[in-house]
């Protein structure tokens, strides 16, 4: 079989690029970093091919998972993408064994060797993961792998969307997913301390999202681009929030995914642009936000707006929590150490 150009042009880095990629990203990030860093750019076929998809048809289950390369479209105003895309399905394999079922994920393969070793990102300079999506309104979750003592630790984060945002509510008046069509036992095992905020239906006011509340769809593309703080992270381990709970190890993440755990029956469909690691935006991004997003593009403030300058940036506790300001901002001086 002769490889296409497509499939050689797709071939993940060999090692020596690899390692000059990295010896060069590491000298930027010696000091304050002066860019955002990307992570996962799906207009690159490439980064695509370089991702698993996961379902519970591992154990016998139903539930189906895709992961496809979508080519920019200039009529729809859309740039090109990654389709994360599929079925739901609770039905139990004719199997004693599994419990339970109804999950899909995707998450970036192994990335490699370089000369120092195993390759990671270091997202320590960075206080939040930028994310470029057009969702479907389905409860999906960010999960992020570090090289921790226990492998299948998880940090997980809702992936909130203005979809399905809540824009008049108080967090107690709302049911969690595992509330909602879960018993209570199996409720109180997964979250044993309560629902974490970042695990909830209504968003934290530390997440950083659209808030048009426009009800026309004119100037709307369906693109929107959410900032998770990294300190707002819960860690989990197989879907339960475990105690104690600690920081991502920022310099040793070894990938980036979504997944979905509704246990909703149907289809899914989610679309991601990118994914990155940032502390605000400069001129040329906002222009790009405002391009692909269209209304639904960020509110730019003075927390959200940075010119890279290189300004040096205090680390503190995570325990601190934002206060009353908005924006990236309001919480430059709560990254945890």
């Amino acid at each position: 079989m002769i490889p296409t150009a497509r499939c050689l042009a797709a071939k993940p880095a060999g090692f020596f690029k690899r390692s000059a990629d990295e010896l060069t990203w590491n000298s930027e990030a010696l000091h304050t970093p002066t860019k955002p860093y990307v992570l996962l750019d799906f207009e690159d076929d490439a980064t695509v091919s370089g991702c698993k998809t996961m379902a519970d048809r591992a154990v016998g289950g139903f539930s189906t998972a895709s992961l496809d390369y979508v080519p920019a479209d200039a009529a729809a105003k859309s740039p090109a993408h990654a389709r994360f895309h599929g079925s739901i399905s609770t039905k139990l394999p004719n199997n004693w064994r599994v419990e339970r079922t109804g999950y899909a994920a995707f998450r970036n393969k192994d990335r490699g060797l370089w000369i120092f070793g195993r390759l990671f990102w270091d997202v320590d300079p960075y206080s939040y993961l930028a994310l470029r999506v057009k969702s479907d309104g389905r409860r999906y979750t960010v999960n992020i792998q570090t090289d921790s003592i226990v492998e299948t630790d998880i940090h997980q984060h809702r992936l909130y969307t203005r979809h399905h945002r809540v824009q008049e509510a108080s967090p107690d008046e709302f049911l969690s997913a595992a509330e909602a069509t879960e018993s209570p036992e199996f409720a109180e095992t997964q979250y044993p301390h309560g629902i974490p905020p970042a695990l909830s239906d209504v968003p934290p006011e530390s997440t950083i999202m659209s808030t048009s509340t426009s009800a026309t769809t004119s100037g709307t593309t369906g693109w929107e681009t959410i900032l998770l703080p990294f300190n707002s992270f819960v860690r989990t381990n197989h879907g339960m929030v475990v105690e104690p709970q600690t920081s991502i190890i920022r310099n040793r993440v070894k990938s980036i995914g979504i997944g979905l755990t509704d246990r909703v029956e149907g289809p899914y469909d989610l679309r991601i642009h990118k994914i990155w690691a940032t502390n605000g935006m400069s001129d040329a991004e906002i222009e790009e936000e405002r391009r692909i997003c269209g209304t639904d593009a960020l509110p730019i403030d003075e927390g959200v707006r940075t010119g890279w300058t290189g300004e040096s940036v205090p680390h503190t506790s995570q325990q601190e929590a934002p206060k009353a300001k908005k924006g990236l901002k309001a919480l430059r001086d709560e990254w945890d150490q």
